[in-house]
């Protein structure tokens, strides 16, 4: 079955049954953090409509059906697998305080196993997933009821019904908010189970080796949360269900992997064309190149440029890893336009922006292609002078001071070590990442919650910033501010502090001016070591509730502890002066992250 009969029988099939089909929102999310825009892009097929699953009534009626672009980067290193893609389709009907678990249920198998109007999916190759039930909610036996029934009056003998933790088996979205308990469908692609059933052991193993395949979700919205705590049921509970498009049509079309569907096949032939293999290193990079190439065309027509921030910097890092894995040689821009066609190909019936943007999309893919390219040329030049040396393997220290210090990725040095008919040494360039990445959480937690992204030039300025950014609020705002938590790339600052409502425009530009003052001031950043009790006793800003040792690192600017303008306990790094931070300060985006938690993005330009 063609996906987009796939496509076309899911609306059709739940619009038979009262629900108004809507379109597919942008990938990219409204500006209103509070509500629908916790992420850059819209991650899941529900997240256009929690304004709705709040509460609101939707114009269309309580009974809604979709297919929802969406795209996710954080399971990016997991894509070259089998099923795993950063830009994917969502499948989704939803009730909005209407029908609950019986119909949703009902619905989803007979969708999946009918052969007139749904999908005629073999019945004895399906296995459902249920909320085994914890310290804030029970089992859920509802569901599972419903399950048993199910399968009694089809016949459908052995074990089926298996009970998750929270971990697998619960749907929230923080702190605050509805949640509840989900059911999820697999199904058997192997053919290896026979028609009895299996073992939740059995079930387990076949779910590692992709073996069976989750094909739909149903959420059960019931709860109510606040502050992290379940307070009790909804009155108007909701469903919310999804089913992946990529994965139903490697189910429907009898293939073991998303790429080589329908939807990635084609793209996937072009770039075989370049000269791939099917080695298994070769076929990983092919397939982070399709899926890459797919997103960034997705993301370029929905309105997302290459930037060094937020969701540009996300499109460039697709972009390049993409012409990474595509090859090591320069992409030609003939070879870019064939890949968008391509792409636009595919999708033409459904999402006519992206034909009508191919010139625009081209054109974007390939200039980025050319700046990665000249960095990229540095960094091999370093690369092959390591891999040329006499040693018959490239020790994975080297290998990973090269990655990290060159930009250079480690698929990159293996490829360029082949080519000397050499290897490196990867056991040891984990034991040199982790050993970093150790090093990072243990200073994390004695600089700031969030952390720096790396210890580049950039980020060491934005860090210092973010330390004046902190006085500067509590001297606009009061002491009642606090800091919460702060990220730091070498693109910008994000800070997030304590304080009850919305910055003015006033108090933005005076907290603006006091930290570019600072600056002018050209204050020197200053380390001491103190005793806890003694560095407390300064003044030192804190997380007040975190354990710290016996003693502490304090930073602080200006000439000395006693009279400097900013001092908080602190592991660095910093810059030595604060006219280092060549530039002018200045707040992009200041907004809710949770009640009573504000956020501030930042840069110097």
């Amino acid at each position: 079955m063609k996906s987009s009969e796939i496509r076309s029988r899911f609306l059709k099939f739940f619009e038979k049954r009262g629900h108004a089909i809507i379109p597919s929102a942008s990938l990219v999310t409204p500006d209103e953090k509070a509500v629908t825009n916790s992420t850059l892009f819209n991650t899941a097929g529900m997240q256009p409509l929690i304004p709705y699953l709040l509460g609101k009534s939707h114009p269309q009626g309580k009974r809604l059906v979709d297919v929802q672009k969406c795209l996710r980067t954080v399971d990016i290193d997991d894509i070259g697998d089998k099923v795993h893609a950063t830009f994917f389709e969502m499948l989704g009907n939803w009730s909005l305080g209407d029908y609950f678990k019986e119909e949703a249920i009902n619905w989803s198998y007979e969708f999946l196993t009918d052969k007139k109007e749904g999908l005629g999916l073999d019945p004895t190759r399906l296995y459902v997933t249920i909320f085994e039930g914890d310290k804030n909610a029970s089992k859920d036996e509802e569901a599972a009821d419903i399950w048993r029934e199910i399968f009694n009056k089809n016949k459908i003998e052995g074990n089926r019904i298996f009970y998750m933790p929270a971990s697998m088996n619960w749907w929230e979205a923080g702190d605050n908010g509805p949640c509840g308990p989900d059911t999820e469908m697999y199904y058997d692609i192997s053919g290896k189970f026979g028609d009895e059933g299996i073992t939740r052991e059995q079930f387990l193993k076949a779910d590692e080796a992709r073996d069976v395949v989750e094909v739909w979700n149903n959420v059960f919205m019931q709860y109510e949360k606040k502050d992290g705590k379940i307070m009790g049921k909804l009155a108007k509970p909701s469903v919310d269900t999804g089913a992946g498009l990529e994965r139903l049509a490697m189910t429907l079309q009898g293939v073991d992997n998303i790429y080589d569907t329908d939807l990635l096949k084609p793209l996937q032939k072009i770039l075989k064309s370049a000269g791939f293999t099917s080695q298994e290193t070769n076929l990983r990079m092919n397939r982070i190149a399709t899926d890459h190439v797919r997103s960034s065309v997705f993301l370029i027509a929905d309105g997302v440029s290459p930037s060094n921030t937020d969701r540009g910097y996300l499109l460039r890092r697709l972009i390049r890893r993409a012409i990474f894995s595509f090859r090591i040689e320069r992409v030609s821009s003939e070879e870019i336009k064939s890949l968008v066609e391509t792409v636009s190909k595919i999708y033409e019936d459904t999402y006519p922006n992206v034909k009508e943007q191919k010139e625009k999309i081209v054109d974007v893919i390939a200039k980025e292609a050319n700046q990665f390219e000249r960095v990229l040329h540095r960094g091999i030049k370093e690369t092959e002078k390591i891999v040329a040396q006499g040693e018959p393997t490239v020790s994975g220290k080297d290998a990973f001071s090269l990655s990290a210090t060159s930009g250079v990725p480690i698929d990159l040095i293996v490829e360029l070590a082949k080519k000397h008919g050499k290897q490196v040494d990867l056991n040891e360039y984990e034991r040199e990442f982790k050993k970093h990445q150790e090093v990072s959480r243990a200073g994390a937690k004695q600089k700031f919650k969030g952390g720096l992204a790396d210890t580049s030039e950039m980020s060491l300025k934005y860090h210092t910033a973010t330390h004046l950014l902190h006085q500067a609020l509590r001297d606009v705002l009061g002491d009642e501010v606090r800091q919460k938590g702060s990220n730091i790339t070498p693109e910008r600052l994000r800070f997030d502090f304590v304080f009850p409502r919305k910055m003015t425009d006033e108090e933005k530009k005076q907290v603006e001016t006091i930290v570019n003052e600072k600056i002018r001031e050209a204050l020197p950043m200053q380390n001491v070591i103190l005793p806890f009790a003694e560095a407390e006793k300064t003044g030192a800003l804190h997380f007040f509730g975190e354990k710290y040792g016996d003693e502490v690192s304090v930073y602080f600017t200006g000439k000395d502890l006693q009279s400097a303008y900013s001092k908080e306990f602190c592991g660095g790094p910093h810059v030595k002066n604060t006219k280092e931070l060549i530039g002018t300060f200045k707040i992009l985006k200041e907004e809710a992250v949770s009640a009573g938690v504000r956020r501030i993005k930042g840069i110097l330009k």
